[in-house]
Protein backbone atom coordinates (compact mmCIF):
# COMPACT_ATOMS: atom_id res chain seq x y z
CA UNK A 1 0.00 0.00 0.00
CA UNK A 2 2.79 2.42 0.80
CA UNK A 3 4.87 1.69 -2.30
CA UNK A 4 4.00 5.03 -3.96
CA UNK A 5 4.86 6.93 -0.79
CA UNK A 6 8.04 4.88 -0.39
CA UNK A 7 9.08 5.81 -3.94
CA UNK A 8 8.21 9.46 -3.33
CA UNK A 9 10.32 9.75 -0.18
CA UNK A 10 13.20 7.57 -1.46
CA UNK A 11 15.36 10.59 -2.40
CA UNK A 12 14.88 12.07 1.08
CA UNK A 13 15.70 8.72 2.73
CA UNK A 14 18.85 8.42 0.62
CA UNK A 15 19.82 11.95 1.62
CA UNK A 16 19.46 10.97 5.29
CA UNK A 17 21.42 7.78 4.52
CA UNK A 18 24.28 9.79 3.02
CA UNK A 19 24.24 12.16 6.01
CA UNK A 20 24.26 9.31 8.54
CA UNK A 21 26.88 7.49 6.46
CA UNK A 22 29.23 10.42 7.09
CA UNK A 23 29.17 9.56 10.81
CA UNK A 24 31.27 6.49 10.00
CA UNK A 25 28.81 4.27 11.84
CA UNK A 26 28.12 1.11 9.82
CA UNK A 27 24.65 0.18 8.53
CA UNK A 28 24.39 -2.60 11.12
CA UNK A 29 24.71 0.01 13.87
CA UNK A 30 21.45 1.58 12.64
CA UNK A 31 19.85 -1.87 12.36
CA UNK A 32 20.66 -2.70 15.97
CA UNK A 33 19.73 0.79 17.15
CA UNK A 34 16.31 0.26 15.58
CA UNK A 35 16.05 -3.09 17.38
CA UNK A 36 17.01 -1.48 20.71
CA UNK A 37 14.46 1.30 20.24
CA UNK A 38 11.75 -1.28 19.42
CA UNK A 39 12.63 -3.26 22.55
CA UNK A 40 12.28 -0.04 24.53
CA UNK A 41 8.86 0.51 22.91
CA UNK A 42 7.90 -3.00 24.01
CA UNK A 43 9.03 -2.23 27.55
CA UNK A 44 6.92 0.94 27.54
CA UNK A 45 3.88 -1.00 26.27
CA UNK A 46 4.45 -3.51 29.08
CA UNK A 47 4.65 -0.73 31.66
CA UNK A 48 8.25 -1.46 32.64
CA UNK A 49 9.12 2.06 31.54
CA UNK A 50 6.67 4.82 32.41
CA UNK A 51 5.05 6.75 29.60
CA UNK A 52 1.92 4.98 28.48
CA UNK A 53 0.76 3.88 25.08
CA UNK A 54 1.21 7.29 23.45
CA UNK A 55 4.92 7.27 24.27
CA UNK A 56 5.18 3.61 23.25
CA UNK A 57 3.70 4.47 19.86
CA UNK A 58 6.08 7.39 19.36
CA UNK A 59 9.09 5.26 20.33
CA UNK A 60 7.88 2.51 17.97
CA UNK A 61 7.72 5.11 15.20
CA UNK A 62 11.32 6.09 15.93
CA UNK A 63 12.36 2.42 15.76
CA UNK A 64 10.63 2.14 12.39
CA UNK A 65 12.55 5.19 11.17
CA UNK A 66 15.86 3.54 12.05
CA UNK A 67 14.68 0.45 10.19
CA UNK A 68 14.34 2.59 7.08
CA UNK A 69 17.68 4.37 7.35
CA UNK A 70 19.88 1.30 7.85
CA UNK A 71 19.36 0.27 4.24
CA UNK A 72 19.85 3.83 3.04
CA UNK A 73 23.16 4.04 4.92
CA UNK A 74 24.23 0.73 3.37
CA UNK A 75 23.44 1.99 -0.14
CA UNK A 76 24.99 5.43 0.45
CA UNK A 77 28.23 3.94 1.76
CA UNK A 78 28.36 1.04 -0.73
CA UNK A 79 28.14 -1.45 2.14
CA UNK A 80 25.15 -3.48 0.98
CA UNK A 81 25.77 -7.09 2.00
CA UNK A 82 23.81 -10.30 2.26
CA UNK A 83 24.69 -10.53 5.95
CA UNK A 84 23.33 -7.01 6.48
CA UNK A 85 20.09 -7.90 4.70
CA UNK A 86 19.81 -11.05 6.82
CA UNK A 87 20.44 -9.11 10.05
CA UNK A 88 17.91 -6.46 9.02
CA UNK A 89 15.18 -9.04 8.38
CA UNK A 90 15.98 -10.98 11.53
CA UNK A 91 16.05 -7.95 13.81
CA UNK A 92 12.72 -6.84 12.30
CA UNK A 93 11.16 -10.09 13.53
CA UNK A 94 12.73 -9.71 16.99
CA UNK A 95 11.40 -6.14 17.09
CA UNK A 96 7.89 -7.33 16.32
CA UNK A 97 8.11 -9.98 19.04
CA UNK A 98 9.34 -7.41 21.59
CA UNK A 99 6.53 -4.97 20.81
CA UNK A 100 3.78 -7.60 20.88
CA UNK A 101 5.22 -9.15 24.04
CA UNK A 102 4.99 -5.73 25.67
CA UNK A 103 1.38 -5.34 24.56
CA UNK A 104 0.60 -8.85 25.83
CA UNK A 105 2.15 -8.08 29.22
CA UNK A 106 0.15 -4.84 29.44
CA UNK A 107 -3.13 -6.81 29.44
CA UNK A 108 -4.64 -3.99 27.35
CA UNK A 109 -5.60 -6.47 24.64
CA UNK A 110 -6.89 -10.04 24.88
CA UNK A 111 -3.90 -12.37 24.74
CA UNK A 112 -5.28 -14.46 21.88
CA UNK A 113 -5.58 -11.34 19.68
CA UNK A 114 -2.00 -10.30 20.43
CA UNK A 115 -0.71 -13.80 19.64
CA UNK A 116 -2.71 -13.98 16.41
CA UNK A 117 -1.53 -10.51 15.31
CA UNK A 118 2.07 -11.50 15.99
CA UNK A 119 1.67 -14.91 14.36
CA UNK A 120 0.21 -13.54 11.15
CA UNK A 121 2.76 -10.71 11.08
CA UNK A 122 5.50 -13.35 11.23
CA UNK A 123 3.72 -15.41 8.57
CA UNK A 124 3.67 -12.40 6.25
CA UNK A 125 7.45 -12.27 6.54
CA UNK A 126 7.79 -16.03 6.23
CA UNK A 127 5.76 -16.17 3.01
CA UNK A 128 7.93 -13.44 1.53
CA UNK A 129 11.13 -15.25 2.47
CA UNK A 130 9.85 -18.60 1.26
CA UNK A 131 8.44 -17.12 -1.95
CA UNK A 132 11.71 -15.35 -2.68
CA UNK A 133 13.58 -18.62 -2.09
CA UNK A 134 11.44 -19.97 -4.93
CA UNK A 135 12.55 -17.14 -7.19
CA UNK A 136 9.51 -14.88 -6.79
CA UNK A 137 9.49 -11.19 -5.88
CA UNK A 138 6.97 -10.42 -3.15
CA UNK A 139 7.80 -6.84 -2.21
CA UNK A 140 4.59 -4.86 -2.59
CA UNK A 141 2.37 -7.96 -2.57
CA UNK A 142 -0.37 -7.50 0.01
CA UNK A 143 -2.12 -4.61 1.70
CA UNK A 144 -0.28 -4.80 5.01
CA UNK A 145 3.47 -5.09 4.79
CA UNK A 146 5.51 -4.24 7.89
CA UNK A 147 5.46 -0.43 7.43
CA UNK A 148 1.66 -0.39 7.11
CA UNK A 149 1.27 -2.54 10.22
CA UNK A 150 3.69 -0.38 12.23
CA UNK A 151 1.93 2.81 11.17
CA UNK A 152 -1.46 1.38 12.14
CA UNK A 153 -0.19 0.32 15.56
CA UNK A 154 1.56 3.67 16.08
CA UNK A 155 -1.53 5.72 15.21
CA UNK A 156 -3.87 3.69 17.38
CA UNK A 157 -1.35 3.69 20.24
CA UNK A 158 -0.92 7.46 20.12
CA UNK A 159 -4.68 7.99 20.38
CA UNK A 160 -4.96 5.45 23.20
CA UNK A 161 -6.69 2.69 21.24
CA UNK A 162 -4.05 -0.06 21.39
CA UNK A 163 -6.76 -2.73 21.35
CA UNK A 164 -7.99 -1.55 17.96
CA UNK A 165 -4.42 -1.13 16.73
CA UNK A 166 -3.77 -4.81 17.40
CA UNK A 167 -7.06 -5.79 15.74
CA UNK A 168 -6.16 -3.73 12.64
CA UNK A 169 -2.67 -5.25 12.55
CA UNK A 170 -4.23 -8.71 12.80
CA UNK A 171 -6.61 -7.99 9.92
CA UNK A 172 -3.88 -6.45 7.74
CA UNK A 173 -1.48 -9.31 8.45
CA UNK A 174 -4.11 -12.02 7.85
CA UNK A 175 -5.19 -10.50 4.52
CA UNK A 176 -1.58 -9.96 3.41
CA UNK A 177 -0.65 -13.53 4.37
CA UNK A 178 -3.56 -14.87 2.30
CA UNK A 179 -2.72 -12.56 -0.62
CA UNK A 180 0.87 -13.81 -0.62
CA UNK A 181 -0.14 -17.46 -0.38
CA UNK A 182 -2.43 -17.06 -3.38
CA UNK A 183 0.24 -15.08 -5.27
CA UNK A 184 2.87 -17.78 -4.66
CA UNK A 185 0.64 -20.77 -5.39
CA UNK A 186 -0.49 -19.25 -8.70
CA UNK A 187 3.13 -18.76 -9.81
CA UNK A 188 4.80 -22.01 -8.85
Amino acid sequence: MLDKLRNAIAPMVMSVGRWLGKTGLPPNFWTFLGLLVSIIAGAIYAGYIQGGFMLAGLVLLLGGAFDIVDGAVAKATNKVTKSGAFLDSTTDRVSEIAVFAGILISNAVDGYLVILALAFSLLVSYTRARGESLGLTLGGVGIGERPERIIALVIFSIVGLVYWGVVIVLILALITFLQRVVFIVRRI
